[in-house]
């Protein structure tokens, strides 16, 4: 079945449960079968920040799936786990070249996460004249939020995980001189850039997709508390001003992280573990926002404290036990 830009998925009464949920959208396109899938527009008035959403799954109607699917184009998809599942609510990605297939993180557990990756998948493929596909499952970072869903993975045909920690990280994207290199892979015709930025956790990097103009920022960068032990602050100050000196050399058009945790009101989040996210704010955030982040670091004070800001609160935390 043939991919639109602004395809709606359709899996029969599922899909109309969602479309319910979540309201219709106005829009011509052609079906794509995704679980629990909703429509996105990438054509955006130059005003927002792109790309546009429908409105995610938060926690706030009885009865939500346990995943949505929504399509960014043809080959990029982010499937978001529903807060009833796991406080954490988090945002994973899924990005296809020609011969492979990059899963951003593996959810954070208490649901099965693989159905509806597989599910993806074979639609790609149907798409794609049954186009065989391999899937690497890389992590933003190795927090247990990010890679629930990994043993899922470890028995699945032709799929490759990638590991936790640092080195393995490096190694498998070719960065050298971790984390100071730029890391580069391709998925067949489509080659992403990976940038080290640990200071929230060793291993933590961004995914930059040249294709989309898009980063993949999990938790260094989203709407939300970006949690930083304050004995690695100088690090994470570091990886913010790598990030905005790799920035400068590239067209970005949005940042879109691993997290919600900013309500509409500037400035404003929700309590820790807040079973639902009514009035959400979006999930992307401008390339500007690399730029306040970056000086956000510079000026914090030692030791650093919490730094709230519109879009996202700076929020250092007690060093991690040895």
């Amino acid at each position: 079945m043939a991919y639109g830009r602004t395809d709606p998925g359709a899996y029969g009464s599922r899909m109309n449960q969602a479309i319910r949920l979540h309201g219709r959208r106005t829009i011509a396109a052609r079906s794509v079968t995704l679980v629990a899938a909703a429509v996105i527009s990438v054509s955006a008035a130059p005003s927002r920040v792109g790309p546009h959403f429908a409105r995610w799954i938060d926690g706030t109607t009885p009865g939500e799936p346990p995943t949505q699917v929504q399509r960014i184009d043809a080959d990029t998809f982010v499937i978001r786990q529903s807060v009833k599942t796991n406080f954490e609510a988090p945002f994973i990605y899924l990005l296809f070249g020609t011969n492979r297939a990059l899963l951003i993180d593996s959810g954070a557990g208490g649901l099965k996460i693989r159905p509806t990756v597989d599910r993806v998948i074979a639609d790609w493929r149907a798409g794609h004249g049954g186009r065989p596909v391999r899937l690497i499952v890389a992590h933003s970072h190795s927090h247990g939020d990010h890679h629930g869903g990994d043993e899922e993975f470890r028995d699945r045909p032709d799929t490759e995980l990638v590991g936790l920690q640092p080195k393995q990280v490096a190694d498998f994207f070719g960065i050298r001189d971790w984390p100071n290199a730029i890391g580069r892979y391709d998925l067949g015709h489509r080659v992403i850039e990976v940038v080290p930025t640990p200071g929230h956790e060793p291993a933590h990097i961004m995914i930059y997709d040249a294709r989309t103009r898009l980063i993949f920022s999990g938790d260094m960068l989203y709407p939300g508390r970006l949690y930083v032990p304050r004995d690695r602050f100088d690090v994470f100050r570091a990886s913010t001003v790598r990030l905005a000196d790799f920035a400068r050399t590239r067209p970005v058009r949005a940042l879109l992280g691993a997290h919600i945790e900013m309500t509409t009101t500037p400035g404003r989040d929700y309590p820790m573990e807040a079973p639902a996210h009514p009035s959400e704010h979006g999930l992307a955030l401008p390339p500007s926002a690399i730029g306040e982040l970056e000086k956000a670091a510079a000026g914090a004070t030692s030791p650093p404290a919490i730094d709230r800001h519109p879009d996202f609160i700076v929020y250092p935390v007690a060093p991690k036990p040895a």
